[in-house]
C-alpha cells in the first residue's frame, strides 16, 4: 500500500498561510504516520520547514515559474511525482481550483475550502446586514481534513520551542530584557487602506504608552521601502522606539523577538497572526474589517479587539474595498486612548 500523504494547497498572503500553521500542526501530530507537504509561496517556507518531523514544505512561484495556465499544468506533472495520497485545498481560488480539477479527473480523494460565501455577503452587507460570527479560518480548514478522513482536533501552543526562542539569537541590544521592563511590539500597517490605523494617531499611542510606562521599550514591525522610512522616521523622536524589522531583517528572528512581548498592538494583518503564533497577546485593531469574519488570530481574545461601533461594519472581508462614506470612520472613529486602555489592562 502507499504511504499516505496528503498535499496542502494555500496560495495567499502572509497571514491567511500563518493561519493554517495551528492546523497543520495538529494534523502532523495526532497523524505522525502520514506524510504531509505544504504547497505555497516562497516566503512561507520558515512557517513549515520545522514544524513537525512528517511535515514537509514545497514551494512554488506562481508569478514566474508556475505562472498561467502552461505553468499550473508544469505545476502539476511535478506535484503528481510525489505519490499524494490525498489532496486538501485550503484556498479555493481559480489557481487552486484548477489543480484540484486535475487530481479530480485523475481520481485522487481530493477535499476543499468552503468559504461561506453567503454568510459573507450577509455580513459585509449594506442593507440588511446579518451580525452574526462566521465559522473560523482554523476550523474551515480542519474541516477540510475531516472530509478527507483526518478529523483534526486543534491543539497549538507556538511554532517556536523554548530553545528556537531564545534570545541569544538576537542581535545586540535586542538579546537582553530587563526584569520588570515592559516590551510593547507595534505592527502599524496593513495592505488594505480600510484596515490601516492612522500613523499620526499611533503616534499618540506610542506617547501615552511611553507617559504610563516610562522604562518600556517599544519594537516597531513593517516591511517594504516605504513604511522603512515611516518607521524611522516615528523612531527619530522617540527615543524608546526601535524599528525592529529593520534590525532583524527576517521573519524567524522576528518571531524571536515577538514571543517575548508582553503585548502586540496590531491591525487586522500578518502580524496578528504572527505574533499569535509565538503566544503573544495581541491588541488587534479593526476597521472596515470584523472579526466575526473568522479571521482573529490564533487563540485571541475578541475582548483585545479595538472596533468602532457602526452600523456600516463591516463593509469588507479582507478591507479591500472603497468606503461608501468616504471618510473612513471606522478607523478614524477609534482614539488612541482605546488602544492604550486595551494594552494596559493585558500589562496589568
Amino acid at each position: 500500500m502507499k504511504t499516505e500523504h496528503i498535499l496542502i494547497i494555500r496560495f495567499s498572503a502572509l497571514g491567511d498561510v500563518a493561519m493554517t500553521v495551528p492546523v497543520v500542526y495538529s494534523l502532523a501530530k495526532q497523524y505522525p504516520n502520514v506524510r504531509i507537504t505544504m504547497l505555497s509561496k516562497p516566503f512561507a517556507r520558515p512557517l513549515f520547514e520545522n514544524l513537525a518531523p512528517n511535515v514537509g514544505f514545497m514551494e512554488a512561484d506562481l508569478a514566474n515559474e508556475y505562472h498561467g495556465l502552461k505553468g499550473l499544468n508544469a505545476l502539476y506533472r511535478r506535484l503528481t511525482a510525489k505519490n499524494f495520497t490525498a489532496i486538501a485545498d485550503l484556498h479555493n481560488v481559480i489557481r487552486s481550483d484548477y489543480l484540484r480539477m486535475r487530481f479530480n479527473f485523475d481520481r485522487y480523494r481530493v477535499a476543499h475550502l468552503d468559504k461561506h460565501r453567503l454568510q459573507r455577503r450577509q455580513l459585509v452587507s449594506y442593507n440588511n446586514k446579518v451580525l452574526e460570527p462566521i465559522p473560523s479560518a482554523f476550523d474551515n480548514y480542519a474541516k477540510v481534513f475531516e472530509q478527507l478522513g483526518y478529523p483534526v482536533h486543534l491543539e497549538f501552543t507556538s511554532l517556536l520551542t523554548p530553545e528556537q526562542a531564545g534570545l541569544s539569537q538576537l542581535p545586540e541590544g535586542y538579546n537582553i530584557k530587563k526584569p520588570f521592563q515592559q516590551w510593547i511590539g507595534i505592527a502599524p500597517f496593513a495592505a488594505h487602506r480600510g484596515k490601516a490605523y492612522s500613523l499620526a494617531q499611533m503616534e499618540k499611542v506610542v506617547a501615552e504608552l511611553t507617559r504610563r510606562h516610562p522604562s518600556c521599550r517599544i519594537f516597531l514591525f513593517g516591511g517594504g521601502n516605504n513604511e522603512k522610512q515611516q518607521l524611522d522616521d516615528l523612531v527619530s523622536r522617540h527615543s524608546n522606539c526601535v524599528n525592529a524589522s529593520a534590525a532583524l531583517g527576517g521573519m524567524m528572528k522576528e518571531l524571536v523577538l515577538m514571543s517575548h512581548l508582553d503585548v502586540m498592538i496590531s491591525m487586522d494583518s500578518a502580524n496578528m497572526h504572527l505574533a499569535s503564533l509565538v503566544a503573544t497577546p495581541v491588541v488587534s485593531v479593526w476597521g472596515a474589517t470584523h472579526p466575526y469574519a473568522g479571521f482573529m488570530g490564533w487563540g485571541q481574545s475578541e475582548d483585545n479587539a479595538v472596533q468602532a461601533d457602526l452600523p456600516c461594519r463591516p463593509c469588507s472581508i479582507y478591507g479591500n474595498k472603497v468606503c461608501r462614506r468616504g471618510d473612513y470612520a471606522c478607523l478614524t472613529g477609534i482614539q488612541p486612548l482605546d488602544i492604550v486602555e486595551k494594552v494596559d489592562r493585558i500589562l496589568k
